[in-house]
């Protein structure tokens, strides 16, 4: 049985439910003849790839949604298979080059020079190009990017890119001056409000003003996080009103569990026991950066306002560092130690001191 977020994700740009003129302008665009390289960016949960799939049936007409899975295997210049997921229709292509890492050039090269150098299969297409997305393209190293503009450059008339980012700020200059750039704003809280009772309604469930406000708030205005907040409720309870608790998802609340328990000891024993619930929380597919992000946090209203800004400081380093690194456990962990002794220090009336 399909999410709610699945079930109910709007097909076509005239079922969208908020930002209506970006709309009208995505569709003029894929009416144009004229179709650009896109950087679609905005905060997670903002609807960019709903947006994204509605603007390619408007390009290819409903066949683009006839999608299957392919494994393939590029080779690394030392040799090393990497084993890569593609998701394809006749007429696009769409991947997440950052699964692999730091070989993410790799990938980039070897698949665009492959589609780019290969016709439109179904000539009863309207679009004589193939339209490449690209996910996370803002986590693609700078190799990746350097390579993605020479393909940009070399085989424009036979290929498309659309590029999905939370932020322009990693995309390189030369990237972003030769795309259009388009952003999604995250939804209000009364159009989450107004999504919601849509799907309540469609789903059979009794209105709730209250409840829908209270989910739209605690969402932090991501739309996919609202619709999945909602199901939960509804799921867990046989009565639901206006005072019905709204669950946090499992792995915040090992992270706010994690935060009570550096808190609470600064002790070696207490990092081992933290590093088996990170793990935990890595073996289930949540990002390190989100990890760390959410714990950073969790911790902020427990400690001193004299530590705020040290904490943040230490939090964007050891987030750099596990962008940079392949071992994540490593900087997670750093950054735990390196929190209690700060925090050690604090206590103590000591400086604070730059030697982990």
């Amino acid at each position: 049985m399909a999410l709610l977020v699945d079930k109910h994700r709007p097909r076509s740009l005239e079922a969208l439910s908020y930002h209506h003129t970006l709309s009208d302008r995505l569709r003029s665009l894929a009416q144009s003849g004229d179709f650009p390289h896109l950087l679609i960016y905005g905060p997670s949960g903002a609807g960019k790839k709903t947006r994204i799939t509605a603007t390619l049936r408007a390009l290819y007409g409903p066949g683009v949604e006839k999608i299957k899975i392919d494994s393939r295997v590029f080779q690394t210049t030392s040799n090393r298979k990497l084993e890569f997921n593609i998701v394809s229709s006749n007429y696009h292509l769409e991947i997440t080059p950052s699964d692999v890492g730091n070989y993410d050039r790799v990938v980039v090269q070897d698949l665009l020079k492959e589609v780019a150098q290969t016709q439109q299969v179904d000539l009863a297409a309207k679009q004589r190009f193939k339209v490449v997305v690209i996910n996370e393209a803002d986590h693609l190293t700078r190799d990746a990017q350097a390579a993605l503009r020479r393909t940009m450059e070399k085989y424009s008339p036979n290929l498309r890119l659309i590029l999905l980012a939370n932020s322009t700020s990693n995309i390189i200059a030369p990237i972003r001056s030769r795309t259009l750039l388009v952003r999604v704003a995250a939804p209000t809280e009364e159009e989450i409000c107004d999504v919601l009772k849509k799907v309540g309604k469609k789903e059979g469930y009794k209105e709730n003003a209250e409840l829908e406000k209270r989910i739209a708030k605690e969402s932090g205005r991501n739309l996919r996080r609202a619709l999945l907040m909602f199901e939960a409720v509804h799921a867990q309870n046989e009565q639901v009103n206006e005072k019905t608790p709204i669950p946090p998802p499992d792995w915040e609340a090992l992270i706010a569990q994690i935060a009570d328990d550096i808190i609470a000891e600064h002790t070696p024993a207490r990092i081992l026991q933290v590093r088996a619930k990170l793990y935990d929380l890595l073996t289930h597919c949540i990002p390190a950066t989100t990890i760390l992000k959410t714990l950073t946090f969790k911790l902020m209203p427990k400690i001193d306002d004299a530590l705020k800004s040290e904490v943040v400081k230490w939090s964007a380093f050891y987030e750099h560092r596990i962008r940079m690194g392949s071992k994540v456990i490593f900087h997670l962990e750093a950054f735990v130690a390196k929190f209690m002794r700060v925090s050690e220090a604090h206590l103590m009336g000591m400086d604070f001191d730059d030697d982990f």
